[in-house]
């Protein structure tokens, strides 16, 4: 049959064959069969199911980098309203002063202090934003000065940082440090680290005056540049409040000649009188001269306050600061925008900040005269709050104390080290064996040189303090010494040798004495003796043992003590005793043969004659 025989389908449009199978538009592929006649049938082949794709899986959100702690400011001393103590948070101050880049720099450190509502935080605050604004431009390394004013701000820029607030209640309590430390290189190229605190207000209606002392005592103690905070005038009350802590200057000038505290500067708010002495330093400090000046027809209570103020701080002087407008005073909802501050507030500020904080006018804390770093801070810090634990308020001379304590101690310290590397040289380790009238020697040469150095140190509390810690050292270097007569003797073969020599002769007299006592019948005694002569070859045994493999050593060390109290209270006074009579007994006879040769000689002659 030809080909033109075969019946066949034919679609009008034959549909693409793809790997032998039929699309036809979008549906389902058509499969080719032979049936039995020959005939290709199309057939619809069912669709495969689609394969679903499946869901991507949603990508775990990135964790948010932890943001930098923001600066704010960190309460370090603790005011407990109870009972109306102090607490120091030595976790908080450490965290602060304890950083590697300031730890050993010497610190700088200003506070504010004062009766409370009177504006300090918000002054520290326009502070804060003049070292942010040094800070900012050190780190650009702009030529701009130091004492531009660009540092003040914006006029629609709120003040922030320690916080501060309008009203008639208190807003800081304890004493506050900000967190971040100012490290400013200076002109002789010295860096220092600057700190700004701020402390609690006085007098306010839940303090009490031992608690109002207390902060303004420990601010005064531990700052280079004290500020205080006053209102319109310096008050006599005033300058009877710093004369609590101007005691402790007075006593402590007496013994030492200096004075304890560094700059004071008086901040006079709120100056009304501007026309007998005008805004700023110039005018303050001739202000501040008539107030702390000496008359000769003032009482002499007066006279007292002014002479231990100058007495006490090494600088002294006075800033007149304008009132800051009526805006500030009364508007509830300022936040310390410049376009609400007068500008005679502010042009004067923008003097008093560069006065404290600029680089040539930073005042590095001392104490005793003696540059103080970050970490001796901390230390000092730690020093002082103990003294405030108390019940009462302690006595100015309490302050004196706890720094003269310190120092007296260093003091002492540095003379026993000076002493023990000295007698190390001469007798420690390895060092031979020394003949103790050679050791004595030394150890009094040492001795007399480390009590000249303890003398030499400057140090507070004067003399009569000072003589106590004297006494201590030598009564510590004393004992060194017998410690040092001890490891000397230790070299010595014939001291090693003591003991078993000691528990030997012991031994040998019981042995005597069992057998003596034995032979003429006094069997008790003789068994007594023989339990003597037992323990002792024990003892020896013991000791021996002990001291070949160096075990038990408490053993060891009992054994010497008995033997060492055997020959001190027995054994040495019976042999010097012994000594003593044979010596005597020897020059007995050699007198009693001095005198009898004589008379022999001459009888002998007689009797030649």
């Amino acid at each position: 049959m030809g080909v033109e025989d075969v019946p066949m389908l034919i679609p009008p449009q034959m549909p693409k064959l793809v790997n032998n199978k039929i699309h036809l538009g979008g549906g389902a592929p058509l499969a080719f069969i032979d049936d039995e006649e020959g005939v290709i049938l199309l057939k619809e082949e069912p669709a495969p199911p689609e394969e679903q794709k499946p869901e991507p899986e949603p990508e775990p959100e990135p964790e948010p980098e932890p943001e930098p702690e923001k600066a704010r400011p960190i309460q370090v001393v603790l005011a407990n309203e109870d009972d109306h103590g102090f607490e120091l948070d030595e976790a908080a101050l450490e965290s602060i002063l304890m950083q590697e880049h300031v730890r050993d720099l010497n610190v700088v450190v200003l506070s504010v202090a004062g009766a409370f509502r009177k504006g300090k935080s918000f002054l520290l605050d326009f502070m804060l934003r003049y070292m942010y604004n040094q800070a900012a431009t050190s780190n650009k390394q702009s030529k701009m000065k130091w004492s531009s004013n660009a540092w003040i701000g914006g006029n629609d820029e709120p003040l922030t940082g320690f916080t501060w607030r309008g009203g008639c209640e208190r807003e800081t309590t304890g004493i506050q440090v900000w967190s971040d430390v100012f490290v400013v290189e200076k002109k002789d190229g010295s860096k220092v680290a600057v700190l700004l605190v701020d402390t609690q207000g006085a007098f306010d209606s839940q303090s009490t005056i031992k608690d109002c002392a207390t902060v303004f005592a420990l601010s005064t103690m531990t700052s280079s540049v004290q500020v205080y905070n006053l209102s319109q005038n310096i008050q006599e009350d005033d300058l009877q409040h710093l004369q609590l802590f101007t005691e402790y200057g007075r006593l402590a000038l007496e013994q030492i000649y200096e004075k304890p505290f560094q700059k004071l500067l008086f901040l006079i708010r709120d100056w009304c009188y501007p026309y007998e002495h005008d805004y700023g330093l110039e005018g303050g400090n001739r202000f501040l001269e008539r107030r702390l000046q000496v008359k000769q027809n003032q009482h002499e209570e007066l006279q007292n306050v002014r002479k231990h103020i100058h007495a006490c701080f090494s600088s002294i002087g006075c800033f007149l600061l304008p009132h800051p407008g009526l805006r500030v005073a009364t508007n509830p909802h300022f936040d310390g925008r410049l376009k609400d501050i007068n500008e005679e507030f502010q042009r004067e500020l923008q003097e008093l900040v560069p006065l404290l904080l600029a680089p040539e006018n930073l005042v590095e804390k001392e104490i005793n005269g003696d540059k103080v770093t970050c970490r001796d801070l901390l230390e000092y810090f730690k020093a002082y709050i103990k003294i405030y634990q108390g019940e009462e308020l302690p006595h100015p001379k309490s302050m004196l104390q706890a720094t003269a304590e310190a120092n007296n101690l260093t003091a002492v310290a540095g003379a026993k080290d000076t002493y023990s590397k000295g007698m190390e040289q001469i007798c420690g380790g390895t060092k031979p064996y020394l003949a103790p009238a050679d050791l004595q020697r030394y150890h009094e040469q040492l001795r007399e040189a480390s009590i000249k150095q303890f003398r030499g140190v400057k140090k507070m509390g004067g003399t009569e303090f000072s003589h106590r810690y004297q006494d201590q050292l030598e009564g510590e270097l004393d004992e060194l010494y017998a410690n040092f007569i001890k490891h000397n003797d230790s070299k010595n073969i014939f001291y090693a040798a003591r003991t078993p020599a000691t528990l030997f002769a012991v031994m040998f007299v019981t042995y005597i004495i069992a057998t003596v006592t034995g032979f003429i019948g006094l069997s008790v005694i003789a068994m007594l003796a023989n339990l003597v002569m037992g323990v002792s070859l024990l003892s020896l045994c013991a000791w021996a043992y002990v001291r070949y493999s160096g075990e038990y050593r408490e053993v060891a060390e009992v054994i010497d003590l008995t033997a060492e109290a055997l020959w001190e209270q027995v054994l040495k006074p019976l042999t010097e005793q012994y000594m003593e009579d044979n010596i005597r007994q020897t020059v007995v006879n050699s007198i009693r043969a001095s005198l009898t040769e004589p008379v022999a000689s001459q009888s002998s002659r007689l009797k030649s004659n």
